[in-house]
């Protein structure tokens, strides 16, 4: 892709996810989402692969369903209540089509069936945007929503979430596929706490987010987009391997790893509330997540090629990692001494 037209659409994608982050005019927050879905579909587009068509066409459907449900929640509570103000969303029916908006917009269960294909359709780089930035405005708008939301619903929606994008995620071999429902379980852990503490789920997302550029970051560096070659990866950059290994397990929230910190947050928060059961099925669940983590681990750095035959070995690669890949794996790694001073700020 041309350089000065990637600068334009990632721009773009920064005017956006600023334009509806900073809004309090519903009108203005759909121009941000607008701009950012246009923005993106080129980036989803640009190897011209049949499957990278398909993946922009069922991106850009979806997204515009949701962007016409996040004007149609806004307009209905103007229509009964007389407010266009984002914080002032008072109207029931109104709180439950943008529920049903922004969970289309972030591949909430079960408006999820998008988000895996336009995962695997897409470049790694841009996977990581579609896994990152582009949930951001649409977590912001929850944030800002939060108190008028009904809790029954999301805590619904979250369970459901974190359930099938364990369940899902265990069979696959596309290593795209496996983030996308990792991104879905992820996300389910950030919706059920978002109407108790909201600060919670954006320390949730940011810690996510960190941990998710270090993986896809390092499995871009190592071109792996199978479990198959990531078989044959670990003679060519044996020390990325590890550090992959590590942000991985981080990534399933075990101790005592910075993923750990989000999990722990939470599930305290939930037992305050009175929602041991919840947190008790949630953490059964998050076991699903932790068993292909184990397994894309296991290809990265324990296994050896079944059939030496098929596989190639790859050559030893001397090259330095990216400063960006360890300073972010470090921090997805090492964070959690620092959580007493994370837990006073939120």
């Amino acid at each position: 892709m041309n350089p000065q037209a990637k600068l334009v659409f990632v721009s773009s994608l920064v005017l956006g996810t600023t334009l509806t982050i900073s809004s309090n005019h519903w009108v203005m927050a759909w121009a941000g989402l607008e701009i950012n879905t246009l923005a993106i579909l080129p980036l989803i587009s640009k190897s011209h692969h049949p499957r990278a068509i398909e993946a922009a066409t069922k991106y850009f459907l979806v997204q515009a369903a949701a962007s016409t449900l996040v004007l149609f929640s806004g307009m209905t509570n103007a229509l009964y209540t007389g407010q266009w103000d984002i914080t002032q969303l008072t109207h029931p029916t109104s709180c439950l089509i943008l529920t049903a908006a922004l969970s289309m917009k972030l591949g909430l269960v079960p408006f999820h069936f998008w988000f895996p294909e336009v995962l695997q359709g897409s470049p790694l780089t841009t996977g990581l945007i579609l896994s990152t930035v582009m949930k951001l405005p649409p977590i912001a708008l929850l944030f800002m929503t939060s108190h008028s939301l009904n809790p029954t619903v999301l805590t619904t929606l979250a369970i459901l979430s974190v359930a099938l994008g364990g369940w899902m995620g265990l069979n696959q071999t596309q290593i795209r596929k496996i983030m996308a429902f990792s991104s879905i379980s992820h996300l389910g852990w950030m919706t059920i706490i978002i109407v108790y503490n909201p600060k919670l789920t954006l320390l949730n997302f940011y810690l996510y987010a960190m941990m998710t550029a270090a993986v896809f970051m390092t499995f871009n560096t190592i071109k792996a987009l199978k479990l198959s070659t990531l078989m044959t990866m670990w003679t060519k950059t044996p020390s990325l391997n590890m550090i992959l290994l590590l942000v991985l397990m981080s990534l399933a929230g075990l101790p005592p790893l910075t993923g750990f910190l989000p999990k722990w947050l939470i599930i305290q928060e939930l037992t305050k509330q009175q929602m041991a059961p919840t947190a008790t099925i949630l953490s059964l669940l998050s076991l699903l997540g932790l068993f292909f983590y184990l397994r894309l681990a296991y290809c990265a750095t324990i296994t050896l090629p079944p059939h030496t035959t098929n596989h190639m070995k790859q050559w030893h690669n001397n090259k330095p990692i990216h400063p960006s890949i360890a300073i972010l794996a470090t921090l997805s790694i090492m964070l959690l001494p620092l959580s007493p001073i994370i837990s006073a700020i939120i």
